[in-house]
């Protein structure tokens, strides 16, 4: 498995050699150190840790910063774990750039979406409110009745109700890498993915 973390930059529009526009998210991908390598002689299982963005020292406490005192490397902001088939060709202190990908190549995409609140049920869950007539002038966006009255006299778990939307851990799968940019670590992705701009996303094939 590759995998690179990045930060969400925004969305702009290229052109196809045949004229189409596409719209895309860029996405400043890597470097990424790989910091540790895990083997399943050691560790049970075979992994990389891998790094993201620099790291202020008074963001660790005595423990991280030993980390990364112990394998001589600069404190990053972020760490990831990349589950791997095989570890042998890995080192501690080889680099991933946006070449480990390439143009047209289809990959999946997690990021933190959205936090949008809290929201009604018509917002989070598309309901389509009620009747617009009848007397029926307050409860126009109302989700309606959540059960029964003598029995079971209670709402069943797992309802459709108003609540917190967003914020939440969303993979976007089949996105289709349309260009990267090697010099200035940029990935262009084909439309939309999860997160807000400057918001740490993960992509991997």
């Amino acid at each position: 498995m590759r995998q690179l973390l990045g930060t969400k930059i925004g969305m702009t529009a290229v052109f196809t050699e045949t004229g189409d526009r596409v719209s895309v998210t860029v996405v400043q991908a890597g470097p990424c150190p790989i910091l540790k390598v895990k083997t399943k002689e050691t560790d049970g299982y075979h992994a990389a840790v891998l790094g993201y963005g620099s790291g202020h020292k008074r963001n660790f406490n005595k423990p991280g910063l030993g980390f990364f005192k112990k394998i001589n490397a600069e404190p990053t902001r972020f760490l990831r774990e990349v589950r791997l088939g095989s570890a042998e060709e890995l080192r501690a202190g080889d680099v991933w750039t946006v070449d480990i990908f390439k143009p047209g190549e289809k990959v999946r995409v997690t990021g933190i979406s959205k936090g949008k609140g809290f929201q009604g049920a018509v917002r989070r869950h598309h309901f389509r409110g009620g009747p617009k007539s009848h007397g029926q002038s307050d409860r126009q966006r109302s989700p309606g009745s959540v059960g029964a009255s003598s029995y079971p006299a209670r709402t069943f778990r797992g309802q459709r109700m108003a609540g917190h939307m967003g914020d939440q851990k969303v993979t976007q799968r089949n996105v289709k890498v349309v260009n990267i940019d090697i010099e200035n670590n940029l990935i262009l992705l084909k439309g939309a993915v999860p997160g807000a701009r400057n918001g740490l996303v993960i992509i991997r094939n």
